[in-house]
């Protein structure tokens, strides 16, 4: 497995991490003991970085990385963990908080269900609209220099947050989605990031399943599935976003890779400073995503990548409004 540094100050990890997220929320039931497993065979294959948010199903997803984690060797293990997304127990949203207080009782938290004495790198999973962010990223500092957080990321912000929060304490990284149909940071916050020294962890890099090639128009959505309500996944929009897909899958079969494969390999191609995540919750996708990291695209199979799926190609945007409107990074 390859190895990459996230920015000037972090910590390395494998050039592929895991999203756990999907083995919690979000995606309809997952089963635990094929989560528990392909979590083991994430770690076997030299998957160090392994990322939750203590939001993800109300603090199981740190339960369950506790319990895949348990008898192994912590200190070969990178967590990266969100904090400070507001549910109730309908499982509906109340907002962010992220004041220095809540920093410090979110981290306790999470601490305990990780059964860990630190976190690898933690981050606010949005910007919060009433606290500045110097005040959260002090906070953490301060939970840095007492020895429970390593290194200091952000999630879903702008260039000029990165840049206000790079003036308080180094930023490791920062958690933004990124693949072929989601290339909104190239123009402000990609530049602002390498200038600062930050590296890009990237999520979405199979938007959800749209580039995984194994979706359909007839898929049949659990309750509860994000997609149920995501714009790329609706009507017209859907088709729309297949038939990109059905052009990738022509590239990435005359390259001899899959249509996931192709789309990881590309965003892995984007700079050695990004590391995507994929969120797999079974081993047969997890070793499919596993083969990316040995695809090296040469600039002809870029070119025809791009051309398949050209920038700003796919029909719909990545959230419901409501869920774009606390995204600082698309301000």
């Amino acid at each position: 497995m390859e190895h990459r540094t996230l920015g000037a100050t972090g910590p390395r990890v494998s050039a592929l991490g895991l999203g756990c997220m999907g083995m919690s929320d979000f995606y309809g039931p997952a089963d635990e003991a094929e989560s528990i497993a392909t979590i083991h065979a994430a770690l076997d294959a030299g998957v160090t970085l392994l990322d939750t948010g203590d939001f993800y199903g109300m603090g199981h997803n740190e339960m369950l990385i506790r319990e895949a984690l348990r008898g192994r060797d912590r200190d070969q293990v990178m967590i990266s963990v969100k904090f400070g997304a507001l549910r109730d127990p309908a499982n509906g949203w109340l907002g962010y908080d992220a004041r220095p207080a809540a920093v410090r009782n979110f981290l306790a938290y999470t601490l305990r269900r990780l059964g860990t004495d630190h976190v690898d790198i933690y981050r606010p999973a949005r910007l919060d609209p009433d606290v500045p962010i110097e005040d959260t990223v002090g906070a953490i500092a301060e939970m840095v220099q007492a020895g429970w957080v390593r290194h200091i990321g952000l999630s879903e912000v702008g260039a000029a947050t990165l840049r206000r929060a790079a003036a308080v304490h180094p930023i490791s990284d920062l958690q933004i989605e990124y693949s072929l149909i989601s290339r909104g940071i190239e123009a402000e916050i990609l530049p602002a990031a390498r200038e600062l020294g930050i590296g890009v962890t990237a999520y979405g890099v199979l938007a959800r399943g749209l580039l995984s090639g194994h979706w359909s128009a007839t898929q049949e959505l659990a309750p509860g599935d994000f997609r149920g309500f995501a714009p790329r996944f609706q009507g017209a929009n859907l088709a729309h976003n297949l038939a990109l897909v059905e052009a990738l899958r022509t590239v990435a079969q005359a390259r001899g890779v899959t249509v996931a494969q192709a789309a990881i390999a590309w965003v892995l191609a984007q700079g050695p400073d990004i590391v995507p995540l994929v969120g797999a919750r079974r081993r047969d996708r997890l070793a499919e995503a596993l083969v990316a990291t040995e695809v090296k695209l040469s600039t002809a199979d870029l070119a025809a990548i791009e051309a398949a799926v050209p920038p700003g190609s796919a029909a719909g945007e990545r959230y419901a409004s409501a869920a774009m409107a606390h995204l600082d990074s698309e301000h």
